[in-house]
């Protein structure tokens, strides 16, 4: 339908001949149009020719160059997603087992110290149970030189009380086997 207005006045201009010529406009003259025709289709077969063999050719060679650049990119970027995810799993991996690793040097870092602690108090325990046992043994014996000691100060201080109270001298082995007497009576006590 849209075709057929500008078929009619196509038409009625060639009827009319509008005197085209005259008017100064060639173009519309049925004379040139040959002519008109015949430098039309040079200029656009030149157009044509020069588009379809120098700059489609470069046009296509840039987007073949580009769609092949973003696929080699595209392959790279998957080989080295590939390499950074085996690097991710060996990292992983190291990790892991650094980790394990260090849990069996703290388990053996710790069994040991625990058997050197262990070693040392038992050391020290056994260096203490010594010692207890030569303070007893020395206590025990100043206990026993004490009790003599005892014994000799308490006759020499009877004496002298004895003397002081009653102005005569008593005889020292009465003294001894009084202050013995009462010291044998009275020695459990102070032994214990």
């Amino acid at each position: 339908m849209k075709q057929y207005p500008g078929l009619i006045i196509a038409l009625l201009a060639i009827q009319n001949d509008l005197n085209a010529a005259e008017a100064g406009m060639p173009q519309l003259d049925p004379k040139y149009w040959a002519s008109q025709a015949f430098w039309l289709i040079l200029v656009f077969t030149i157009l044509y020719i020069s588009i379809a063999k120098f700059y489609l050719p470069k046009i296509k060679n840039n987007l073949d160059n580009r769609e092949n650049k973003i696929k080699n990119d595209l392959e790279d970027a998957g080989k080295f997603k590939e390499l950074s995810d085996s690097k991710l799993k060996e990292y992983k991996n190291i990790l892991e087992e650094a980790k394990k690793e260090v849990t069996k040097i703290h388990l053996e870092t710790k069994n040991q110290l625990d058997k050197d602690i262990k070693s040392k108090k038992e050391g020290i325990e056994k260096e203490i149970e010594k010692e207890l046992l030569k303070a007893q043994k020395e206590i025990s014996e100043l206990k026993k030189g004490s009790i003599s000691n005892i014994q000799k100060v308490s006759e020499s201080i009877a004496s002298n009380i004895i003397e002081a109270i009653s102005g005569d001298k008593l005889n020292e082995s009465s003294i001894k086997a009084v202050v013995d007497d009462v010291s044998k009576k009275n020695i459990g006590k102070y032994l214990k």
